[in-house]
């Protein structure tokens, strides 16, 4: 699913947020690199190329309550760094990432293999699950060729 300013200024209105200019560009950053993971740090290198003026703390703190109000998903990949992707209002749970052990890429994998296990475990344990994420560590393709 595409998404773009005009929707997010629209989502921010119905939960009674201002999209102030440093909010609009944190998430115009994300909506030019969709396709990316992007930590703080990131998100605050890539600002300064157009908007210098915009602090790291500032870049943390807006990160958090975005993800806090659902506009981005935090994830975790084992190397004590968060990461953020825009939350596109689709199901959490479309895709699933790949990571690569030797030079640290994230690929997501599309299928939702999941959805029937969460339903079996809901079922059986009596138990609401409201979210999970599925994480594989492996090589890529790129870093499998250089090594042989």
């Amino acid at each position: 699913m595409s998404i773009d300013m005009a929707d997010l200024r629209r989502r921010f209105r119905e939960k009674q947020y201002k999209v102030t200019p440093q909010r609009q560009k944190i998430l115009q950053t994300f909506i030019d690199n969709q396709e990316k993971h992007l930590s703080a740090e990131d998100v605050y290198s890539l600002l300064q190329v157009d908007s210098p003026d915009i602090g790291l703390a500032t870049v943390y703190r807006s990160l958090e309550m975005l993800e806090k109000l659902g506009f981005l998903h935090r994830i975790e990949f084992g190397d004590g760094k968060s990461r953020y992707e825009l939350a596109t209002g689709d199901s959490s749970h479309a895709h699933h990432h790949l990571i690569c052990l030797s030079c640290g890429a994230v690929l997501e994998f599309g299928d939702d293999l999941m959805e029937t296990l969460e339903s079996f475990v809901s079922r059986t344990a009596d138990f609401e699950i409201t979210d999970h994420q599925v994480k594989f560590y492996g090589y890529c393709s790129e870093c499998r060729k250089r090594d042989e």
